[in-house]
């Protein structure tokens, strides 16, 4: 989905789906998110355990830290996660009706 395709998307008609294998932990989702739907946090161990090994090293470089959607039934799809996140680690994506 394109960053402005559904701005005014009913809550949760959208889900941010955040590679943690790319995120940086750098905040800048949480930073711009008008609908608080973003938190960076130490990764999950499932999640870490998921990466290969070139991703566990990058996530232990960045102190384990990713972002996650904790509140992704508040996302309108607005797409500024997509604009601000430096690694491209954000998608939205469509829930079935």
């Amino acid at each position: 989905m394109a960053a402005t395709d559904e701005c005014n998307a009913e809550p949760a008609a959208y889900v941010p789906v955040i590679d943690h294998a790319r995120c940086e932990g750098k905040r800048d989702c949480v930073r711009v998110c008008p609908y608080d739907v973003f938190e960076v946090r130490r990764i999950d161990d499932a999640d870490f355990d998921a990466l290969s090994l070139l991703g566990r090293l990058k996530s232990r470089a960045h102190k384990r830290q990713t972002a996650y959607a904790v509140r992704a039934d508040q996302c309108r799809a607005c797409g500024q996660c997509l604009k601000a996140c430096p690694e491209q680690a954000i998608k939205l994506r469509k829930v079935a009706p």
